[in-house]
């Protein structure tokens, strides 16, 4: 059963990207009809925050999944992966450009003095490695084992952004601290105690 639901799952990565660019096609559309509420550049920032945050829970689930089900969708983290950076990406330039113009003093001031901003800021920059080595050529380049290596950043990533999401609504709603507790879990499944040897 769960090899023929495997197979069933091995199509082409492009799928993902084409499924999971659907939400921002559709925040755009939004956006371009002036649909987005009474402050428009506050709702795309914070819808954008909140799809990187969701792909990245997506990426972090893939290996609890398989260990608990045996459903592998190995294949298409590093999309999920390149999604969640692209998210973010758009998140941040949202803020930059649209919130605060460009204006560098007051954003070199808010990322250093706004703790929820510093940690955003943070998160991001985490990525940053990530994205740019998620294709083949640099897995030749720098090896597999380092490369999995620094694709564990991931996960300080993930939490640092559940961490912003949290602190940036300052009232304490469920919503945040659900993301918080899903990243939070899906860290905790990956941790595995290593067995000690039995005596002979």
């Amino acid at each position: 059963m769960t090899a023929a639901l495997n197979a069933r799952l091995r199509f082409s990565a492009l799928w993902v990207y084409g499924a999971g660019s659907l939400p921002l096609a559709w925040l755009l559309w939004k956006a371009g009809t002036g649909d987005l509420g009474p402050d428009p550049v506050k709702t795309l920032e914070r819808e954008l925050g909140l799809l990187a945050l969701q792909f990245l829970v997506a990426a972090l689930a893939v290996t609890p999944l398989r260990n608990l089900t045996g459903i592998s969708l190995i294949r298409f983290r590093r999309a999920l992966g390149v999604l969640a950076f692209t998210h973010a990406a758009l998140h941040f330039a949202v803020w930059m450009a649209l919130d605060l113009a460009f204006r560098w003093g007051e954003i070199g001031a808010d990322i250093v003095k706004r703790p929820y901003i510093t940690v955003g800021f943070a998160a991001f920059l985490v990525l940053v490695p990530l994205a740019v080595t998620s294709n083949n050529l640099s897995v030749r380049r720098i090896g597999a084992a380092a490369w999995k290596r620094l694709h564990r950043l991931t996960y300080p990533a993930a939490l640092l952004a559940a961490v912003h999401f949290l602190w940036l609504v300052k009232a304490w709603p469920l919503e945040p601290m659900l993301y918080l507790g899903a990243v939070v879990t899906l860290l905790a499944l990956r941790w595995r105690p290593q067995r000690r040897p039995v005596p002979a």
